[in-house]
C-alpha cells in the first residue's frame, strides 16, 4: 500500500516502514506524528483520490531525529563593481520514518 501525503509544502509517496527527510516540524524527538493530508492511497486492487484530501485517511509515523542539510553557498556578484556577497544556508530538516497508514 501506498499513500502520498502533503507535508511542509511539498508531496511525498510513502509506504509503511519508509524513512523521510522532510521540512522541520515542532515536534520532540521519539514523538509520534499524523500526517492528515493525505492526497491519494493505492493498494493492490483500489486507487482512492482525494478531492483534494481524504477526510477518513491519515499516515502515522515516528520522529527519529532532528538536524540540518548541508551547507550551501548563496553567492552575489555584479560584474564590473566591487560587489560581493557570500552567504551560507543550512536547511533544517526532521527525520521521520512511516509506521502505518490507516485507510
Amino acid at each position: 500500500m501506498h499513500a502520498i501525503i502533503e507535508t511542509g509544502g511539498k508531496q511525498y509517496r510513502v509506504q509503511e516502514g519508509d524513512v523521510l527527510f522532510i521540512e522541520r516540524l515542532p515536534v520532540e524527538e521519539g514523538a509520534e506524528v499524523v500526517f492528515d493530508r493525505v492526497l491519494a492511497v493505492f493498494t493492490d486492487d483500489d486507487v482512492k483520490l482525494g478531492a483534494p484530501v481524504l477526510p477518513d485517511v491519515k499516515v502515522k509515523g515516528t520522529v527519529l531525529k532532528h538536524g540540518k542539510d548541508k551547507k550551501i553557498l548563496v553567492f552575489k556578484m555584479k560584474a564590473k563593481k566591487t560587489y560581493r556577497r557570500r552567504q551560507g544556508h543550512r536547511q533544517p530538516y526532521t527525520k521521520v520514518e512511516i509506521g502505518k497508514i490507516e485507510a
